[in-house]
């Protein structure tokens, strides 16, 4: 203690100011606190949450339950059709937006243009619109599209393919910003162009995630599909749109355990493609 209080004493005399330790480093935590709790607050009255209501009108909701979990069979063979129109224009939608992502996702990459101020200016402008046109549901543009060419399958796969366009341009251009910048810089040092850059430095480290990125949107716009067909898209929507607007519940049941057999089998198809990317 001695010892302590002649150090004291000499710092003192050196000129070294001794503060006292305060709490103002633990007051941002409790401000922290307070605003989560008022938001969760506002939160709950905004949405009107209503736990009783949930707990005690579950019988107001017994003939939709009864008849989607007593699918009708009989509507099996048309639905069936429409499902199928479901799965074909949502892999069109994709397979028609894969070449303009792909080429602009390498104008939105960050680590590719930020070279020069025209490179910049080309990514800041890709990445608004595409950020514009994603920020804008399906369903919007299913509306467009169903006025601008009319209400049918069409209309959805143009919906479906302007936000796959959007979505897949993030999602490429964020994988081309993690590539290893050795082979680029190694295919730089011998006076390449920038499309041989792209080409030998870029390309081979991105196709197959790009693979996997592009099964998981096709899985994406299956399930979308149906959303859109409640505006005209066509496919298995409108059809679940009708049979909804008639009551008709048991077909209702059927559409919808039809959907989810589709996305189950979609879910494990493209499981199964990345593991085999990431083995190989």
């Amino acid at each position: 203690m001695l010892f302590a209080a002649l150090l004291m004493r000499v710092k003192g005399n050196l000129g070294t100011k001794v503060v006292a330790p305060t709490d103002s480093g633990k007051l941002w935590k409790y401000e922290l606190s307070i605003g989560i709790l008022v938001s969760l607050v506002m939160a709950w009255v905004i949405v009107e949450v209503k736990p009783v209501a949930f707990f005690t009108q579950a019988a107001n909701t017994g003939s939709i339950l009864s008849g989607i979990f007593n699918p009708n069979p009989q509507e099996l063979v048309p639905m069936l059709a429409a499902l199928m129109e479901t799965i074909y224009l949502a892999l069109l939608a994709t397979v028609f937006a894969i070449p303009f992502a792909f080429v602009l996702s390498f104008f939105a990459a960050k680590n590719l243009m930020f070279g020069s101020i025209s490179g910049k200016a080309v990514y800041v402008f890709i990445r608004t619109i595409s950020t514009i046109f994603r920020s804008i549901e399906a369903i919007v543009w299913a509306i467009i599209f169903c006025v601008w060419v009319g209400i049918g399958p069409f209309a959805g796969m143009l919906a479906l393919w302007i936000h796959s366009i959007a979505s897949l341009i993030k999602l490429y251009s964020e994988q081309i910003e993690n590539i290893d910048p050795g082979p680029v810089e190694a295919i730089k040092a011998t006076g390449a162009s920038t499309l041989q850059v792209w080409r030998y430095a870029v390309a081979p480290q991105i196709l197959a995630p790009y693979l996997a990125f592009t099964i998981y949107r096709w899985d994406i716009n299956v399930r979308m599909a149906t959303i859109v067909g409640f505006v005209g898209g066509g496919g298995i929507g409108l059809a679940l749109y009708q049979q909804q607007q008639m009551l008709a519940w048991r077909n209702v049941g059927l559409i919808m355990w039809l959907i989810a057999l589709v996305v189950w089998i979609m879910d494990m198809f493209s499981g199964y493609i990345r593991t085999r990317l990431i083995t190989n």
